[in-house]
């Protein structure tokens, strides 16, 4: 990834986190964390990364994958009014399962530790 590429992504991730938190109706999205963006070279897409430690009433990784391509044409329509790209990248979502899995480890940890004390 060129260094051009790298920049953008990170812009999109940190706009589309921005917009999500502040401006989102649905309450699905509001939990959130964005992982990544990978962005094609020709700009023609991005791939944004996301995980979700807790969703609002246990919504289902499923909801939330819905609620967000729902919600990408609202988000690339905020993206064109603020970031000032020739080309703006259509938005693809795809879960990340990292943070959970982070968090699944630590506790995991935690209990070996506490075994270990008694």
């Amino acid at each position: 990834m060129s260094r051009r590429t790298q920049r953008i992504a990170e812009l999109l991730r940190a706009e589309i986190a921005r917009v999500l938190q502040r401006e989102a109706g649905d309450p699905r999205l509001r939990l959130v964390t964005l992982t990544r963006v990978d962005v094609a070279p020709d700009l023609s897409h991005a791939v944004v990364g996301w995980s979700a430690v807790a969703t609002p009433d246990g919504a289902p990784r499923d909801d939330v994958q819905r609620g967000l391509e729902s919600a990408a044409p609202f988000l690339r329509g905020r993206l064109a009014r603020t970031l000032s790209l020739k080309r703006l990248p259509e938005l693809r979502f795809r879960h990340d399962p990292s943070l959970q899995q982070g968090s699944e480890m630590l506790s995991l940890l935690r209990e070996i530790g506490h075994g270990e004390e008694e």
